[in-house]
C-alpha cells in the first residue's frame, strides 16, 4: 500500500442487507423504478445466469424479466425499456454481441418482450446518455474485431442507438486494446452528456457538438508497458468545487488512482495499490459533507468493497475504510437512496460470491 490509510469496518455507518445469494457470475446491478411506485428497484445481471431478474423495493421480491439468455454482460434502462447486451465472450470471433430491447407487457412483474436490434461482437458496456436533447443508448464493445490476447491490438468501436429507430450510429473507433469502462458525464456543465472512456491508451473524452464528435486525451493512465498500460474504469467526483477523476488501473488492476486538474494537466496520484482484480469504481457524497467519496470493489480474494475519503478540501490525503470484506466479490456497485431517508445507500453484486447486497447508510 502506497499511502498511510486508516482501515476499519463501517459497521457504525452502514447496515448490510442480503437480497440474493444465487446469482451465478454476478456482474452488474442497476437501480431503476420498474413498477412506477417511486422507489428504485434493483436489476441483477449475471454472466452465468439464464434469467435476467429484478428485485422489488422494499420487500426485494424477485421477478424474472426474461429467460433463456446466455452471456449477459450489461444493460441500461430508460422509460421502462431495457437495452441488454448478451452473447458475450472475450473473443471477437465467438462473441455474438447481441443487443436487444426489452419492454414490459403491462405488468413489469411478468416476463418482458425481447426484440433484437443489433449484433456487434464483444458488446460490453451499455449506458444511457443525452448528447443533443434526446436519450440514446451507448454501446462500447470490449475489443476490436481483430484483437487477440494478450495484447488485444486493434481499434475498438464506440456506437449508440436512438430509441424507436434502434439503428447503430458510430461515435468513433480511436481507442485501442481493451476498452473496458465508459462513464457518461455532463463534462462542460451545459446539460449535454459527453463520454469518458478507458482503454489501453488511457482515459479519453468524447464530446458531441455541431453534428460531429471530438476526442480529447485526458491521461495515458498507467505508465507500464502495453498491455499493462492505460486505464480500466473511471468515475467523476467533486470535493467542493474541485472536480477529480477516480480510476482503476491497469485493466482489472490493483490500483485506485485519483486525477486532479492543474493548469490544464491531469495530475496522476495512486492512492492504493493493494487491490486484486478491481472491477468497479464510483463516487458519491455518502456523508453529506459536500465532498464525494470513492467506492471501489475487487473480485479477487479477500473480496472487498472499499471507501476512500479525502480528509478536507485542502489536503490531498485520502483515508481508506472497509465496507465489506470476505463476502462480496464486487463486480458492480451503484449508489442511490434505496429507502427514502435522503441518504445515499450502496448496492453491490458479487461474481465469485454470487450475491446481491444493499448497504443502508445510517450516517447521522
Amino acid at each position: 500500500m502506497l499511502l498511510p490509510f486508516f482501515a476499519f469496518l463501517l459497521a457504525a455507518n452502514f447496515h448490510e442487507h442480503v437480497i440474493a445469494t444465487d446469482l451465478k457470475g454476478g456482474y452488474q446491478v442497476v437501480a431503476a423504478d420498474l413498477n412506477g411506485d417511486g422507489k428504485p428497484d434493483l436489476i441483477a445481471l449475471g454472466t452465468q445466469m439464464g434469467d435476467l431478474v429484478w428485485f422489488e423495493n422494499p420487500t426485494w421480491e424477485r421477478h424474472v424479466i426474461a429467460s433463456g439468455l446466455t452471456g449477459m454482460i450489461n444493460l441500461a434502462v430508460w422509460n421502462n425499456q431495457i437495452v441488454l447486451a448478451y452473447g458475450f465472450t472475450m473473443q471477437a470471433a465467438t462473441s455474438k454481441g447481441i443487443v436487444a430491447v426489452l419492454k414490459p407487457n403491462g405488468d413489469p412483474r411478468q416476463p418482458w418482450t425481447l426484440t433484437e436490434i443489433d449484433r456487434l461482437p464483444t458488446s460490453h458496456r451499455i449506458r444511457l446518455a443525452n448528447f443533443d436533447g434526446s436519450p440514446v443508448f451507448v454501446n462500447a464493445p470490449l475489443i476490436g474485431a481483430n484483437a487477440v490476447a494478450p495484447d488485444y491490438r486493434d481499434h475498438v468501436p464506440l456506437v449508440y442507438y436512438k430509441p424507436g429507430e434502434w439503428k447503430r450510429a458510430q461515435i468513433g473507433n480511436d481507442n485501442e486494446g481493451i476498452q473496458h469502462g465508459i462513464t457518461i458525464v455532463d463534462w462542460d456543465g451545459k446539460g449535454r452528456d459527453s463520454i469518458l472512456t478507458t482503454s489501453f491508451l488511457g482515459i479519453d473524452l468524447y464530446r458531441f457538438a455541431k453534428d460531429h464528435w471530438t476526442r480529447t486525451e485526458i491521461s495515458k493512465g498507467s505508465p507500464e508497458p502495453w498491455p499493462k498500460s492505460g486505464s480500466s474504469d473511471v468515475a467523476v467526483g467533486h470535493t467542493g468545487k474541485q472536480r477529480f477523476l477516480a480510476a482503476i488501473e491497469p485493466w482489472h488492476g490493483n490500483q485506485v488512482v485519483v486525477y486532479v486538474e492543474h493548469s490544464g494537466q491531469w495530475r496522476r496520484e495512486v492512492i492504493d495499490d493493494s487491490l486484486l482484480d478491481a472491477h468497479t469504481i464510483l463516487t458519491a457524497d455518502l456523508d453529506g459533507n459536500g465532498r464525494d467519496q470513492i467506492v471501489a470493489g475487487m473480485r479477487g480474494k479477500p473480496y472487498q468493497v472499499l471507501i476512500y475519503s479525502r480528509t478536507d478540501n485542502e489536503s490531498r490525503r485520502w483515508t481508506r475504510q472497509v465496507l465489506d470484506t470476505g463476502t462480496m466479490a464486487a463486480a458492480s456497485c451503484t449508489a442511490i437512496d434505496l429507502n427514502g431517508d435522503h441518504r445515499i445507500d450502496l448496492a453491490c453484486i458479487g461474481s465469485a460470491t454470487s450475491n446481491l447486497k444493499w448497504y443502508e447508510n445510517t450516517e447521522p
